[in-house]
């Protein structure tokens, strides 16, 4: 099928719904540890806990991928159903989570959390290559990474400005602070919101050949496992080498999730969490000892939090500069995405070497462009060289080199490596920079011309 270049605004529209997601994995990743951390859970721990997160994606992104690939519904089309069922789940799920009275509830919702937001982000990178013709695939990646980079920003900083709002950051002990309560519930509001608008303002192309698409559909009914086996047999060599960039780089990035805040609230604002155990709260002079100190943790975190939004705002600029290159020119992918890793990688090194909160804005300002480039080029280049027909399946697929790095990490990776340098945590932003430059120098295996550049004639 000849698809028609879209302007800015349809890409925009198309791609809106991203800033829901987002703000749903902002609040997951800037503040699931400080929840675990409140309700009771040890710092070597967490990494566990977040186990949920990328086990779910595992599970769910190649099954709503393959299916979505053989949705159409009349009115909903191919992928919008899958964007609908996911916001409302997601929704629910973010309102609830801050509230949680105990430490395996919070880590229950929030592996409700990370599968409701699965279903609907994985078919958001199909609906790209859906929807635009080769020429307009990069384009098309960066205005959503643009959108991911404005909700990154805004949902980590939502519980230090409701705070500044006048919003609690007191609690008593295992009790989730209001600021992070309003938080969450206003993230609840922008995913569903999001999610509608770009439902309600953005149409899917049909299956060219109705009859042949549901005859095949029928065909194909009860053989999901199968075609899964058979595809990741069949996958090209080229995204097998992309997957060690993935590898490496969300290895690195989900240490920064589920260790910044115990790392840079220790290393850096000198406010480690309290542990509730070290205080006779039936004591008076204890109890508020043990106030004072939580509240500077709590203060701390809602820091850790802003400066993380960082990462998001700088990712959006890097975004927006190659929109507009992107508009006009080809890029070569490999180059941009090798040195946005390295430089993200140095953003992390600077953590250890220089505990001074000032240098926090340049640390993830260089992050910030690695995770810009790790939310568009690696797509990019994927969807260059895939049947078209399989997309939203290897899109699935796809993110096992996504999630595998991280129930790595979360099963023990993240406590071994970075105690191979010591017992701080905050060598594990140590570990996660490492990671990010080797992922950088990845991109050296990446070969295919046709994923390089936006040309497409032939597929690796």
């Amino acid at each position: 099928m000849k698809k028609r270049n879209l302007n800015f605004w349809e890409i925009w529209n198309m791609s809106f719904g991203f800033l829901g997601i987002q703000f749903g994995f902002a609040l997951q990743g800037g503040f699931m540890s400080r929840i675990f951390q409140t309700l009771g859970a040890d710092k070597d721990t967490i990494p566990f806990l977040w186990l949920a997160a990328p086990l779910t994606g595992l599970l769910v992104q190649p099954v709503i991928g393959y299916f979505s690939d053989k949705t159409w519904h009349s009115k909903l089309g191919r992928r919008r159903p899958y964007f609908l069922i996911g916001a409302i789940l997601s929704s629910l799920a973010l309102f609830f989570v801050p509230h949680s009275p105990t430490l395996w509830i919070a880590a229950g919702f929030l592996w409700i959390l990370d599968a409701s937001i699965n279903i609907s982000m994985e078919p958001f990178r199909a609906l790209v290559a859906d929807k635009l013709n080769d020429s307009q695939r990069s384009y098309g990646f960066v205005v959503q990474t643009l959108i991911i980079g404005v909700g990154t920003w805004v949902a980590s900083n939502l519980p230090w400005f409701v705070s500044t709002l006048g919003v609690s950051d007191e609690a008593a002990p295992g009790i989730i602070p209001m600021s992070v309560k309003v938080a969450f519930a206003v993230g609840a509001f922008v995913f569903i919101a999001s999610i509608l608008y770009t439902i309600l303002t953005t149409s899917e192309y049909p299956p060219e050949d109705m009859e042949a698409f549901k005859k095949h559909k029928k065909e194909t009914k009860g053989r999901f496992v199968k075609d899964i086996v058979e595809n990741i047999g069949k996958m090209p060599v080229t995204m097998k080498k992309l997957g060690v960039v993935q590898f490496f780089s969300w290895f690195a990035f989900f240490t920064m999730w589920s260790m910044a805040t115990p790392a840079l609230t220790e290393h850096v604002f000198k406010s480690p969490a309290p542990v509730q155990a070290d205080y006779n709260m039936e004591n008076e002079e204890d109890a508020k000892a043990f106030n004072i100190v939580n509240v500077k943790y709590q203060k701390a975190s809602n820091e850790v939090g802003s400066y993380m939004g960082t990462y998001g705002l700088s990712s959006m600029v890097f975004a927006l500069l190659l929109t507009f290159y992107t508009s006009k020119r080809r890029i070569n992918r490999k180059w941009l995405h090798l040195v946005s890793l390295i430089l993200g990688g140095i953003g992390f090194l600077i953590m250890y070497y220089i505990p001074d909160p000032s240098w926090l804005t340049l640390s993830f300002i260089l992050i910030g462009i690695s995770w810009g480039s790790i939310l568009s080029m690696p797509y990019a280049m994927l969807s260059s060289f895939i049947d078209p027909e399989k997309m939203g399946m290897y899109m699935g697929l796809f993110n096992m080199f996504i999630v595998i790095p991280q129930i790595i990490a979360a099963l023990g990776g993240v406590n071994f490596t970075y105690k191979l340098l010591g017992e701080e945590t905050i060598n594990a932003m140590t570990v996660a920079g490492i990671c990010l430059i080797l992922a950088g120098l990845s991109n050296l295996l990446i070969t295919n011309k046709y994923a390089i550049t936006y040309q497409i004639t032939d597929r690796d």
